[in-house]
């Protein structure tokens, strides 16, 4: 009989509580405490789409008054901007309004619903705060109504697009959580069309296996304060129907060996998506792809919300892609 057809016993592990940790800032405790008394919602039937819109709009909503934006706004500016049909932003820091030689092409997160609209606005501003270089970010349909191949297809068109701007090598491309997963993709597309590659990759806590076959998807569930539950109602919804294991469904299934960019992934130990980050270096590490896996400690999904060790993984990811961008510049 195939391993993974027998049938094991699981892990019997007494109920216990999990105590805030006291290996990181307090800022970051208070966060972990404040989320942890938070409610987890019930997503609605797969065909109910009234319902559905619904909650992305009470979600977004609940997003946008999270983000800090005076920093931001103070710090950056931002136009529309059309990328081969798709609408998206250029946002560039205020002391290079000009232009810069650097560019990011930043894919939001949200699960794969979430994020669009003007949030699309605010998070290339933040990406252009922090990274000090311009930004140009898609706002790529998504489900209800547009469910998969679109969400990559608007992908796609705009970073063609934006090769007609910006020569390849001065690009790296930034995808978060779900716009981790539509980053991965991204490159299998280019590939398979002969486009060029980025110059690197940075996959922040990447949805990179849709089919939630990892082992944090266990452990960690209910341990991580930010994405408490599975995602798999989204991740149907999303699919459309087809394979969850299409690896531009879930990129961790891919061949590695026909090439991708030098790549940078994070995540934390209390991440849902832990195993996603872990296996998915491993497997294009072992793939002879240059990568780097950074753990933060106590890390939910997403970060601590401003806390110092947010500041930290922004050091250790703005500095790879300043070797990246220095590496490429070189004659």
């Amino acid at each position: 009989m195939d391993s993974d057809q027998m049938d094991f016993e699981p892990l019997h592990v007494p109920e216990r509580l999990i105590p805030l940790p006291l290996s990181v800032s307090g800022q970051a405790r208070e966060m972990l405490a404040a989320f942890a008394r938070g409610d987890t919602a019930a997503y609605p039937a797969s065909d109910d789409l009234a319902s559905w819109k619904a909650m992305i709009k009470a979600s977004d909503e609940g997003m946008s008054a999270m983000i800090f934006t005076a920093a931001h706004d103070a710090a950056s500016q931002a136009e529309p901007i059309d990328l081969g049909g798709v609408p998206s932003y250029r946002a560039v820091p205020r002391n290079t309004a000009n232009g810069a030689p650097d560019i990011l092409f930043d894919l939001h997160g949200g699960g794969l619903i979430l994020g669009g609209g003007d949030l699309v606005r605010r998070f290339a501003m933040k990406a252009a705060t922090e990274y000090e270089v311009e930004v140009f970010a898609p706002d790529y349909r998504m489900p209800p109504d547009f469910p998969y191949p679109t969400p990559l297809d608007d992908c796609v068109a705009a970073f063609l697009a934006l090769l007609e701007l910006h020569p390849a090598e001065r690009i790296i491309v930034q995808g978060a959580s779900a716009g981790g997963n539509l980053a991965a993709a991204l490159m299998l597309r280019l590939r398979e069309i002969g486009a060029p590659f980025p110059a690197g990759l940075i996959l922040q806590t990447p949805e990179i296996d849709l089919t939630e076959s990892g082992d944090s998807f266990q452990t960690n569930r209910g341990v991580d304060v930010v994405l408490r539950d599975s995602l798999m109602p989204i991740n149907v919804l999303y699919a459309n129907g087809h394979d969850l294991r299409d690896p531009t469904l879930s990129p961790l299934f891919a061949d590695f060996s026909k090439g991708f960019p030098p790549t940078i992934i994070s995540t934390g130990t209390r991440d849902l998506f832990l195993s996603n980050a872990v296996r998915f270096h491993n497997t294009i590490r072992r793939a002879g792809v240059p990568s780097e896996l950074i753990v933060m400690e106590a890390m939910p999904h997403g970060g601590f919300m401003g806390a110092p060790e947010d500041a930290e993984l922004l050091e250790d990811l703005r500095g790879w892609a300043q070797r990246i961008w220095r590496r490429t510049s070189q004659p």
